[in-house]
């Protein structure tokens, strides 16, 4: 019997050998095939997605039994992203990137807006200006199906563990995933991870200290200080901005009912439905900063905190909703009108979240 002795098997992405056995595993599962078959026949009777659900796996096999390599997933990827951003947006633009080194892995600490878009569009700035694209963090608690878990690490994505409660479970898992992305970064593969749990619903894009601390977890263990490990990690502040995020009216409505009832309820298949909605809505234009290496002597992880923040707010690239919501009515009758329309899906309650959610990176860049 052989004793695997990976110490990253339960959360990195998987390895080329370990793909067509994933595809397959996918290929062969129920609730993957009916998530496929609701998008696509949404319209249609149950008696004609029972007969098409044969048909749709002979498909997906023939399909995808040339996928047998992270890199040809990644293409695949990237023929889809491109024609989604084709339909979805009036342009992505990127700058920054000329700054960075082709050759040297980056730790990526980005501001969080949409669950799946964001480190998409990342890769595909690194992608077309011909870097190597970025190994994903994603929370357990978009994972709750297998076949999510399986297409996230197909797309080279590795699992924050966030549901471990008990402080050793805790404690390991931190452990793990702070080695796990010095281990990538020294072995050529730069990192994407969110600077905050969760997405800024309310347009505050604010780095969690929390998180910078995970980072060091791995340093504590070599008995590097936190300033020295810290520049090691080359750690790259990225500011993403939306002219308009699909998911606003969402966002505000949840903020909202937080803020009347004390609670949100989630519905069981709301994280998936946001990540639709994030693909497939319209973004108008978006644009990608990618700040300067964070390479000076930070002795805290407020203090590293302080910087990145700093960054993601003087990158943000600020458009004419986000004037009219801070209060400049300067803009034209077209932006004028889509706020309106926004605002009028709300209760009344709701609508100053919706405005926040815009004028918020006009303040923090003030």
């Amino acid at each position: 019997m052989t004793i695997n002795t990976d110490p990253y098997i339960d959360i990195r992405p998987y390895n080329d050998d370990e793909i067509p056995a994933a595809i397959a595993r996918l290929i062969q599962d129920d609730e993957f095939i009916a998530a496929i078959l609701q998008h696509r026949f949404s319209n249609h009777a149950p008696w004609f997605k029972a007969i098409m659900t044969p048909l749709v796996k002979v498909y997906l096999k023939s399909k995808w039994s040339k996928l047998s390599t992270t890199e040809s997933i990644q293409l695949e990827v990237k023929k889809y992203l491109h024609n989604t951003l084709a339909t979805t947006t009036n342009g992505v633009t990127y700058s920054g990137l000329d700054n960075l080194d082709k050759q040297t892995a980056y730790l990526f600490v980005s501001n969080h807006r949409d669950i799946a878009m964001d480190p998409a569009l990342v890769n595909y700035g690194l992608h077309q200006n011909g870097h190597k694209t970025v190994r994903i963090a994603i929370g357990d608690n978009l994972l709750k199906k297998p076949c999510t878990t399986e297409l996230m690490r197909l797309n080279k994505s590795f699992i924050v563990k966030r549901s471990a409660k008990a402080p050793r479970e805790m404690m390991k898992a931190l452990g793990t995933l702070s080695s796990y992305i010095k281990h990538s970064l020294e072995t050529g593969n730069s990192i994407w991870i969110a600077q905050r749990e969760g997405r800024a619903k309310d347009g505050n894009d604010f780095t969690e200290p929390a998180i910078l601390k995970m980072f060091h977890v791995e340093g504590r263990r070599q008995k590097i200080d936190f300033p020295t490990y810290i520049q090691s990690l080359k750690i790259v502040p990225v500011s993403i901005s939306y002219e308009n995020d699909p998911c606003d009216v969402a966002k505000a409505r949840e903020l909202y009912e937080k803020l009347v009832n004390g609670h949100y309820e989630k519905g069981e298949f709301e994280d998936i439905e946001s990540i639709i909605q994030g693909i497939v809505g319209d973004k108008g234009q978006v644009h990608v900063a990618f700040g300067d290496v964070i390479d000076g002597m930070f002795e805290t992880p407020d203090a590293l905190a302080a910087e990145i923040d700093r960054q993601i707010h003087l990158n943000y690239k600020l458009f004419p909703i986000n004037q009219l919501a801070a209060g400049d009515t300067n803009v034209g009758e077209e932006v004028k009108s889509s706020l309106k329309e926004k605002l009028a899906q709300l209760p009344e309650g709701a609508h100053q979240f919706l405005i926040d959610s815009y004028a918020n990176p006009v303040k923090n860049r003030e």
